[in-house]
């Protein structure tokens, strides 16, 4: 079999390849123990911000895991706070379907949620880097932006719609032109109109000794991964969490 494009071998190759696979994905079990919901905010349609009172310590970019009660496997989600405020809060949207985020989205102050100690190998640090993200995949990078790591770092959010950017406000506000939105579906001023990939190809600046945080659905992390690798970012360089 031959290719006539030496560029599609090595996309090919890449895309064949296995990323590893991260302590968040470990069949390990990780203990629950009940907190007391103290906040619940829809910040945009039928997308949440829950919140309950911090007590464990934990690296901005760790994740939990989150359950309603016993009777269903808990899921896992990004915190989406800074590690130095009073409460720890994650972000969801409603998965009309679901068993787990309707009840997340109906939970008052005082309602009882399982959760278990914050773990993870997805870990924010002052390195200079790209954050990368779609959707609700932004809310690790909003907690090493709350926990002072924004230093050295460029923000790149892709949605479909502009009421998809949250946080936009403080992150523009504090990023300035190092937080750049991509938006498929709308159009704004000071808005990339496409998808993330097309920005990043269109930019074509990819910077070597920079580290590469993706979060997101699969199929934006994989096609980002594989880009950035096309133009000779080391894989060791490039950091990933997929959302289901």
């Amino acid at each position: 079999m031959q290719f006539k494009n030496l560029h599609h071998v090595f996309v090919f190759k890449v895309k064949t390849q296995k990323m590893p696979k991260a302590e968040e994905y470990s069949r390990s079990d990780h203990e629950l123990f009940a907190v007391k919901v103290i906040d619940n905010i829809e910040i945009s349609p039928d997308v949440f911000l829950l919140s309950w009172k911090q007590s464990n310590i934990f690296i901005p970019g760790q994740v939990v895991k989150v359950a309603s009660d016993r009777l269903q496997p808990p899921r896992i989600y990004s915190v989406c706070c800074g590690n130095i405020e009073e409460k720890m809060s994650i972000l969801f949207n409603i998965k009309e379907d679901g068993y787990l985020t309707p009840k997340l989205a109906a939970a008052i102050p005082g309602d009882e949620i399982l959760i278990s100690k914050p773990y993870g190998s997805f870990r924010g640090d002052h390195s200079s880097a790209y954050w990368i993200a779609t959707g609700t995949g932004i809310a690790p990078f909003y907690s090493m932006f709350q926990s002072g790591l924004s230093d050295h770092k460029i923000l790149i959010h892709g949605a479909r719609h502009l009421n998809q950017f949250y946080f936009e406000e403080e992150l523009e506000w504090a990023m300035g032109s190092n937080y750049i939105r991509c938006c498929s579906k709308e159009s704004s001023c000071n808005v990339f109109p496409g998808r993330i990939t097309n920005y990043l190809l269109e930019t074509n600046h990819f910077p070597k000794d920079y580290k590469y945080y993706l979060c997101g659905k699969s199929l934006m992390v994989v096609d980002v991964r594989d880009l950035l690798i096309a133009n000779g970012i080391p894989y060791e360089n490039i950091f990933a969490e997929i959302y289901f």
